[in-house]
């Protein structure tokens, strides 16, 4: 199980240093990441410029639609919701 773990948040830093950004919907629902947050303190101090700020939730859907099927509820308000989202500075 440890491999497993280690590989999905391998995952997450990978698509981090390729530039992309990354918010916990997304790490969860692309790479089964629960704990995005504890990774990005992890990482932080590792030496890591870790960035992070506010984005619709509509943003995290529209990329993880491009990857996979994500319809949250139509009542939902994805956007006034808001999510924490992370990048590397570079």
């Amino acid at each position: 199980m440890a491999l497993i773990k280690h590989g999905m948040t391998q995952a997450v830093r990978e698509h981090l240093a390729a530039g992309q950004p990354i918010t916990r919907l997304e790490a969860l629902v692309l790479y089964g990441v629960s704990n995005l947050t504890g990774l990005m303190s992890e990482m932080r101090r590792q030496g890591w410029m870790i960035e992070s700020r506010w984005v619709p939730y509509a943003t995290a859907v529209r990329r993880i639609n491009e990857y996979a099927v994500l319809q949250p509820p139509a009542n939902l308000p994805v956007r006034e919701m808001q999510l924490t989202e992370y990048w590397v500075k570079t």
